[in-house]
């Protein structure tokens, strides 16, 4: 029997629908899932203009699976490490570097490295059910997936360091109100709504909007005579595509722009 895919992915026009699909683990993202996402990942960038990355079943991610039997616990000399830069270290910069925009859908618990995941969008949809979590301290390891990184930038460093010392749940509404999450909504319109916001996305000037993820990225790391210089050579290179070219047309004619993505 061919075992099922545990990433479901599927093109809804221009937006490619990633769907982590182990329900019955809570998502937990073993190896092979983990190398399944990444080559979605490399899909999504080659044939999407927008990327929607939700799951099935009631949690997006419990973190990594620690019962695949990826890691030996009798070997003294394991290297939880070798499992970053296999797997997740990749699959982090893998959604950082996609060309176009990314929303997460996120429901129930986002834990551990599926917490860094969620936390990888550009728009970050909840359910009200959704809570966000860092575990690792539970089980004497430290935050990975760059969550360390992505906490610290969006709530500053005592919320997060709070969330990753003491493991609590982050629970929804307080990862709104802490501008972690960019979208509130009930659970049953957490896909209706990252689909919405993906396909407004997919109908806009996709080089352009690939040129503004690499800046806000930047931004995060720049100093702001670097960050000049950066939107200096990004917008030369926005200016010089025809999806710029209908966009002033589009502004002078006082009609809606159709854009292409060239």
């Amino acid at each position: 029997m061919t075992t099922p895919a545990s990433i479901d992915y599927s093109l809804n026009e221009d937006v490619a629908i990633i769907r982590l699909n182990n329900p019955a683990a809570l998502n937990a993202i073993s190896n092979r899932m983990g190398l399944e996402l990444n080559d979605a990942l490399d899909r999504a960038a080659r044939e999407a203009r927008a990327v929607v990355l939700g799951s099935h079943g009631r949690a997006f991610s419990a973190g990594a699976d620690l019962t695949a039997g990826d890691v030996d616990l009798t070997d003294p000399q394991r290297d939880m490490g070798l499992f970053l830069d296999k797997v997740f270290n990749p699959m982090i910069r893998r959604l950082r570097a996609l060309p176009v925009p990314l929303v997460t859908a996120v429901r129930g618990a986002a834990a551990g490295v599926g917490c860094a995941i969620a936390l990888m969008g550009d728009a970050i949809v909840a359910g009200r059910s959704a809570y966000f979590l860092q575990a690792f301290c539970n089980i004497g390891l430290v935050p990975d997936g760059g969550s360390a990184y992505l906490l610290a930038r969006t709530i500053g460093r005592v919320r997060a360091m709070e969330l990753m010392l003491f493991g609590e749940r982050f629970p929804a509404d307080r990862a709104y109100e802490a501008g972690l999450v960019t979208r509130l909504v009930d659970d049953g319109e957490v896909d209706r709504m990252a689909l919405e916001l993906a396909r407004k996305a997919a109908r806009g000037p996709t080089r352009a909007l690939s040129l503004i993820r690499r800046s806000a990225w930047a931004a995060l790391e720049s100093s702001l005579d670097d960050q000049l210089e950066l939107e200096r050579r990004l917008q030369r290179e926005a200016g010089r595509t025809d999806d710029f070219v209908e966009g002033v047309d589009a502004f002078i004619e006082k009609r809606p722009p159709k854009f292409t993505g060239r």
